[in-house]
């Protein structure tokens, strides 16, 4: 099973993912995940505050059906702005709000990662390491 993981937006804020239903398969391990997160506390022993992102509706997987990883948690932190992953879906509006109540100073970048999706991964993960020569150029 896939768990979506948290991703800080700012020092003091941590965005969650979680289910809308009982009927999601991840329900139980989100619910625990958000616990953790909850009894949480910062150097300052205060609770991070915690902005809950919504669960795009499950995008179909291969032939075997499983669900394929979305998750508005991929996002990415630039300069002046954060890049959302967005899949055409209702809750795509609501990731977005809540991003950017979490992130004021920043502009707010949705990105349609559908087809990245179908790869297994999202905005974040394509920014992920590189090769040692993957940039160069090929003779």
């Amino acid at each position: 099973m896939w768990i979506p993981w948290y991703a800080s937006a700012t020092r003091h804020t941590l965005a969650t993912s979680g289910c809308d239903g009982p009927a999601d398969p991840t329900t139980s391990a989100l619910a625990a995940m958000e616990a953790e997160l909850r009894d949480l506390r910062r150097a300052d022993g205060e609770p991070y505050r915690l902005v809950p992102l919504p669960w795009p509706t499950a995008l179909p997987g291969s032939e075997d059906g499983h669900r394929l990883p979305a998750t508005y948690a991929n996002f990415l932190i630039i300069n002046g702005a954060v890049l959302v992953p967005t899949y055409a879906d209702a809750a795509d509006a609501r990731a977005l709000t809540a991003l950017a109540e979490a992130f004021p100073e920043r502009d707010i970048v949705p990105i349609d990662c559908r087809s990245v999706i179908r790869q297994h991964g999202s905005l974040h993960c394509l920014t992920m390491q590189l090769p040692r020569g993957s940039l160069s150029k090929q003779a």
